[in-house]
């Protein structure tokens, strides 16, 4: 899931992007309007996390031009303005949820994950593939019923690989998917990963390494007599 933060208090959005990423997000942060405006542009994000109050350009414009793109991330507006006229007129701006500050960080977290799963171009809830079943809202996996314990990394990994079944994924795209900008297009984090992955996932291996692509979900080829 990739989330990004708007919010012109350093403080307070570098403390949401630290606790979203150790639920797993991969997420961006922008201190001001026109910095988010930019990122939004750029980058396909499932949630927008937006402070009304921003400067250089102020939250409801740039509520309004995430929601007139093609294929919108879903918004939910945090301000300190939390009278229910506030919540309708952010609302009316087309913003798919509204939050109040002070706020409590795990409904924060719960609210984002919802948001993401209610976006029109989010993927079924259940993701199956190869005996694996994958639950993102519960963040649950299983392989064979087998309970699998993964870090949150490995979790949007696995979720990623299965939400493009039967495609493959290259390391670039799950960086793009699992991490953030921030990380080195040249780190060896993607395979040191997927190998974790292997690892608690079990034989037969299901992930198959793409020659010149990537990794997919897939049995592995029998191989033939020698």
């Amino acid at each position: 899931m990739r989330v990004l933060i708007v919010e012109d208090v350093h403080r307070l959005a570098d403390d949401i992007a630290e606790g979203l990423r150790d639920q797993g997000m991969a997420v961006d942060v922008a201190y001001d309007g026109l910095a988010g405006a930019e990122k939004a542009a750029l980058t396909d994000y499932d949630v927008v996390v937006l402070d009304r109050d921003l400067p250089g350009l102020h939250g409801d414009v740039l509520c309004g031009q995430i929601t007139a793109a093609e294929e919108p991330a879903m918004v939910i507006m945090l301000t300190a303005a939390g009278s229910p006229g506030e919540r309708v007129a952010g609302l009316t701006l087309g913003a798919d949820d509204y939050l109040p500050k002070p706020f409590h960080f795990p409904e924060l977290v719960l609210r984002v994950q919802s948001l993401a799963r209610r976006r029109p171009s989010a993927k079924p809830r259940i993701l199956r593939a190869a005996g694996i079943e994958l639950n993102p809202a519960l963040r649950t996996a299983v392989r064979n019923g087998r309970p699998l314990r993964l870090s949150p990394k490995e979790f949007e990994v696995l979720a990623a690989l299965l939400a493009a079944t039967p495609l493959p994924l290259s390391a670039e795209q799950l960086l793009e998917r699992v991490w953030d900008e921030n990380a080195d297009p040249f780190t060896k984090t993607v395979p040191v990963t997927v190998a974790r992955l292997r690892r608690k996932l079990g034989p037969p291996d299901v992930i198959v390494t793409v020659a010149g692509a990537g990794y997919r979900i897939g049995a592995v080829p029998a191989e033939g007599p020698s």
